[in-house]
């Protein structure tokens, strides 16, 4: 078996900007004091950052004796310091100019969903300043993002140490002849190479970048490339009862004001695998359900269980329980109907709405909802689905090929035969027509086409079709709603 391989990044510099270094330079600049003042008195290996970054000091601790060796190395040096001087000012600069190198996220993102491993080495130390959640929220998002992430004050080791390097790679199972380092100074470059790695020195990322796909045979800078996604194993899973043998699955990650996501047919909570950790990483507390019927929710068999009244009640009940007042919803496809229909009928729990493909659908009194739908050739589909068996039959006879046909992207056209949801009645079936053999689609990885098959498998489609089986109680019940403006905040 090939040993994976990994890329291993310097935090300063290269994850997060700017370096401390520019910082320094900085802070000189402006109190007007010699230039390499500051690094001489930080880079001093027994100076309180130093003994900071190894653990042994706290962020509080430090402060007052790094202010102390500062004004020792000013009068040795004949420089005036002024008055009140202290490095918390400039350590609250270095904390607030701090920024995660978007480009870097990515290209993990990409190393990861190409079966590489990725680990961050870090020279911190611990801040238990309690202002604000900066450092824990740059902790959070850097151990979502990486394999490893390795602090300083954690370890008892530095950057450019070469023991630093090999713990790494052994948590990792790596040997160093299969990693290479990305660092910003020459000390690391060579703190990298002696242990054995391959190591550059960024000192322009697209170059960079170029040369890590160049080492990994990844397609980091010339290929499609992807956000962050969400592994099922490494995120949090939860379960809601909504009422006797009926039971909701939730995924949730973040904290900050909750975002619910609603996936639409036949898909999943992992059908929002990207948009999770992205929004999490915003400032929000997602929660992204497999809505009843699907995944590990339930599935009852009664065709009244997915009707929008039923499914709205359920939601709310879900909220209830979960103790959200109001929540924003984001659907696509019949989670698109869900959140325009929850913003419609209990609008006092919704923050605002956004809908993917599915946009608001004025109710019509004087229409019969079947007979429009025999009007409407491209919702024939919706006709063929309403017999309880037969679109079932169809779906579960070859679960990959179903996937396969249902998910693809845009530019999948020359490949992937498109469904044809117009007389689907009339030849017999929604696939009738298409070739056995279906390739898969550039956006379905294998991972996630074995995923929707795990989780087809044991309830089938059913439950899903179900929800196509009410259109008539749908409809009634919204006319019986009051037909006002939508009044909440609306991305469509």
């Amino acid at each position: 078996m090939a040993t994976k391989k990994a890329v291993l990044f310097n935090l300063w510099g290269v994850v997060v900007s700017p370096r401390p270094a520019e910082v320094f330079l900085k802070f000189e600049e402006t109190l007007k004091l010699p230039s390499g003042f500051l690094k001489k008195v930080v880079t001093d290996k027994h100076s309180a950052m130093e003994r900071a970054e190894r653990g042994k000091l706290t962020l509080s601790q430090m402060i007052p004796e790094l202010d102390a060796e500062c004004m020792s190395a000013a009068s040795d040096q004949k420089v005036s310091l002024p008055a009140g001087f202290s490095v918390k000012s400039l350590l609250e600069e270095l904390r607030d100019s701090t920024t995660v190198n978007k480009h870097i996220l990515q290209t993990v993102a990409t190393l990861r969903r190409q079966g590489l491993l990725t680990g961050v080495l870090a020279n911190q130390w611990v801040d238990d300043s309690g202002s604000g959640d900066s450092s824990g929220r740059l902790l959070s998002l850097l151990g979502g993002h990486f394999d490893v992430v390795l602090q300083s004050c954690r370890t008892g080791l530095r950057v450019p140490e070469t023991d630093l390097f090999t713990s790494a790679l052994t948590q990792l199972g790596v040997p160093p002849k299969q990693a290479l380092w990305l660092g910003d100074d020459e000390e690391g470059v060579g703190a990298a190479e002696a242990v054995g790695m391959t190591a550059v020195l960024v000192k322009d990322l697209p170059e960079a970048l170029k040369q890590v796909e160049t080492f990994t045979g990844a397609q980091v800078v010339t290929g499609e490339s992807y956000p962050a996604s969400c592994n099922p194993e490494e995120v949090s899973h939860g379960y809601i009862t909504i009422k006797p043998r009926v039971k909701l699955h939730y995924v949730e990650m973040g904290t900050g004001p909750p975002v619910m996501l609603c996936h639409g047919f036949p898909e999943s909570w992992y059908s929002w695998r990207y948009q999770i950790p992205a929004l999490a990483d915003a400032g929000f507390r997602v929660l992204s359900l497999d809505m009843k019927g699907y995944g590990d929710s339930t599935a009852p068999p009664d065709i009244e269980e997915y009707s929008q009244e039923q499914i709205c009640q359920d939601l709310v009940t879900f909220m209830d329980k979960m103790g959200i007042p109001q929540v924003t919803l984001v659907g696509h496809d019949w989670g698109g109907v869900v959140v325009w229909n929850m913003a419609r009928c209990h609008p006092e729990r919704v923050r605002a709405v956004a809908s993917l493909n599915t946009p608001l659908f004025p109710v019509d009194p004087s229409k019969d909802p079947m007979d429009f739908l025999k009007t409407v050739p491209i919702f024939d589909y919706q006709l063929y689905f309403q017999d309880p068996g037969v679109a079932e039959t169809e779906m579960e006879k070859d679960l990959a090929r179903t996937f396969k046909i249902f998910f693809h992207g845009s530019g999948d056209k020359d490949n992937v035969p498109e469904i044809n949801t117009a007389g689907v009645c009339a030849r017999g079936g929604l696939f009738v027509g298409l070739p056995d053999e279906i390739p898969r689609s550039s956006v379905l990885s294998e991972t996630a086409l074995q995923f929707y098959i795990t989780q087809f498998k044991d309830k089938g489609f059913r439950g899903p079709l179900n929800w196509y089986r009410n259109v008539v109680s749908n409809w009634k019940w919204l006319c019986s709603r009051p037909r006002a403006k939508v009044g909440v905040c609306v991305i469509s």
